[in-house]
C-alpha cells in the first residue's frame, strides 16, 4: 500500500492547498497572484513528506501553512492582522476538519467485516489495497467537504475584506481557533498518554466526546465570523443612516440659504430701474462724486448677496461663503482655493458633507483650543484648497492648533469635543464613509500648530 499512501498523501496536499488559495484569494488585493499562496503550501508539505527526517505532524502543518502566510504578506504588504486571521483560521478548521472524518474512517475500520478482511489477510492482497483505498477516499472526500464549507461560509459571511482589521477584531475572531485548537492538543496529548492510536480501538465515549467538540468548535469558528460581519453590517448601516440625515438637513438648509439669495436678487432687479434713474439723474447734474459713490454702494450691495467666494457650484459657494463669514466674525482668517470637480461623477451634495463637516470641525478646534502664544501677532486661520492628481479628486482643509489630540484606536480617528460632550462627534466618521463612497480616504496631520485634514475621492 505505499504507493497507494503516497498517492493519497500528494492528492490531500494538493487539495488542501486550493483550499486554502481558495480561502485566501477574496482577501487579497491582486487575485491573480492569490494562487501561489496554495503553491507554497503544497511544495513546503512536499518537501516535508519526502524528507528523510522525522517532523511532527503538527510542526509539519505549522511550515506549511506559516509558509502560505508569508507569501501571502509578500504579495499583498497590507492589512498583515487580516492575514493572521487567514492563517490561524484555516490552520484550526483543517486540523478539526481531520480529525472529526479520522472519528469517522475509524470507526469504519472497527467494523467487524472491513476489520476481519483489513486486519487478517496476510500481506498487500488486492482485498487490502481496495478497503485501504476505499475509505481513505472517503477520509478525503468528508475533510475536503467539512474544510471547504466552512471556508465557503467564512467567506460569504465576511463582507468587509478589503478593510484594515483592528487588534480587537483579530482577538475576537481568532479566540474560537485557538479554543479549537487547545481541545484538540488536549485530546491528542490523552490519547498519546493513553497509549490509543488511530488504528486501536477506543472507546464510543471518547470518540463522541471528541466528535462533538471538534463540531461544535468548527460551528463556532465560523458562527462567530458570521454574528460579528452583522454586527459590523449594522453599525455601518447606522452610520450610512446618520450620514443620509445629515445630507437632507445640508440639502435644506443650503435650499433655503439658495432660495433667499435669489429673492435678494429678485429685490435688486425690481428696484434696478429706480437704480438706474438715480444713477442718470446724479451724472446729469454734474454729480459726479454722488454717482460713484452711489455706483460703489450698489456694487457692494451686489456682492454682499451673491458671495464673494466662487468655487463653481452654488452649493459650495453657499457652505464656503457662509464659513467665510462667521470666521470673519471671530476674527479667523478664512484662505480658500476650492473648486468643485464639475463634469465628474462625484455628487455635490456628497462634496457638501465633507466642506460642512470638516469646516465646522476646523472652527470647533479653533474656538476650543486658541492658540497658547496669543501674545504673538499670529492669527488664527482656516483654509481649504482642492486640486487633481491624475483622477484622484484632494481636499486638503487646514487649521491653526496647539492641542493634543486624543485618538479612538479601534476607528483611527482623534475624538473629538463633541464625542467626549455627548457621544455624537460623527463629523470625521461621515467624511471617511462618504470618501469610501469614491473608493477614498482620509488622513491626518498635525505639525508646526496646524492640523490638517486630507481628504482623497477617486474620479471615474
Amino acid at each position: 500500500m505505499t504507493a497507494a499512501s503516497v498517492i493519497y498523501a500528494i492528492a490531500a496536499m494538493s487539495g488542501t492547498g486550493y483550499i486554502l488559495y481558495y480561502f485566501a484569494k477574496p482577501f487579497m488585493e491582486n487575485r491573480k497572484k492569490a494562487f501561489s499562496i496554495g503553491i507554497a503550501y503544497f511544495v513546503a508539505m512536499l518537501i516535508l513528506y519526502f524528507v528523510p527526517v522525522e517532523i511532527n505532524t503538527f510542526a509539519a502543518y505549522s511550515i506549511g501553512v506559516l509558509s502560505a502566510f508569508t507569501v501571502m504578506c509578500r504579495i499583498d504588504r497590507r492589512n498583515y492582522k487580516q492575514k493572521v486571521f487567514i492563517a490561524v483560521t484555516f490552520f484550526s478548521l483543517r486540523w478539526l476538519s481531520g480529525y472529526i472524518t479520522r472519528i469517522v474512517t475509524n470507526a469504519i475500520y472497527q467494523i467487524k467485516p472491513v476489520s476481519d478482511a483489513f486486519y487478517v489477510t496476510e500481506g498487500e492482497s488486492g482485498v487490502n489495497v481496495l478497503i485501504f483505498v476505499g475509505v481513505e477516499l472517503l477520509d478525503t472526500v468528508i475533510s475536503f467537504a467539512v474544510l471547504g464549507i466552512s471556508v465557503g461560509y467564512i467567506i460569504k459571511a465576511y463582507v468587509y475584506k478589503r478593510e484594515d482589521m483592528s487588534m480587537k477584531e483579530l482577538f475576537m475572531l481568532t479566540v474560537p481557533s485557538v479554543t479549537g485548537m487547545t481541545g484538540y492538543g488536549i485530546m491528542i496529548q490523552y490519547q498519546t498518554s493513553s497509549g490509543m492510536n488511530w488504528m486501536t480501538p477506543i472507546s464510543g465515549l471518547y470518540n463522541g466526546l471528541a466528535f462533538l467538540h471538534f463540531g461544535i468548535s468548527i460551528i463556532t469558528i465560523v458562527v462567530v465570523t458570521v454574528l460579528f460581519q452583522n454586527i459590523k453590517a449594522r453599525q455601518e448601516e447606522k452610520l450610512q443612516n446618520e450620514l443620509l440625515a445629515i445630507q437632507v438637513d445640508s440639502m435644506e438648509k443650503h435650499i433655503r440659504q439658495v432660495e433667499s439669495l435669489y429673492q435678494n436678487i429678485r429685490s435688486i432687479r425690481h428696484d434696478m430701474t429706480n437704480h438706474i434713474l438715480t444713477l442718470e439723474r446724479l451724472y446729469a447734474g454734474r454729480n459726479v462724486e454722488e454717482a460713484m459713490d452711489y455706483g460703489r454702494e450698489l456694487k457692494s450691495a451686489f456682492s454682499q448677496m451673491a458671495g464673494e467666494i466662487k468655487s463653481g457650484n452654488p452649493v459650495t459657494d453657499v457652505i464656503l461663503q457662509e464659513l467665510k463669514n462667521e470666521a470673519e466674525k471671530k476674527k479667523i482668517q478664512f484662505m480658500s482655493e476650492f473648486y468643485y470637480p464639475t463634469g465628474t461623477s462625484i455628487n455635490a451634495f456628497d462634496v457638501s458633507v465633507i466642506l460642512n463637516n470638516a469646516l465646522q470641525n476646523a472652527m470647533e478646534n479653533i474656538t476650543h483650543f486658541p492658540l497658547e502664544n496669543e501674545g504673538k501677532s499670529e492669527t488664527p486661520y482656516i483654509s481649504v484648497l482642492s486640486y487633481h492628481r491624475n483622477n484622484a479628486y484632494m481636499i486638503e482643509i487646514a487649521n491653526s492648533f496647539t492641542g493634543n489630540l486624543q485618538w479612538d484606536e479601534e476607528r483611527g480617528l482623534p475624538v473629538t469635543s463633541k464625542e467626549k460632550a455627548d457621544g455624537h462627534g460623527y463629523g470625521l466618521s461621515n467624511i471617511r464613509m462618504v470618501a469610501r463612497k469614491y473608493s477614498g480616504d482620509l488622513a491626518i496631520s498635525l505639525n508646526d500648530d496646524e492640523f490638517r485634514l486630507s481628504i482623497m475621492l477617486m474620479m471615474e
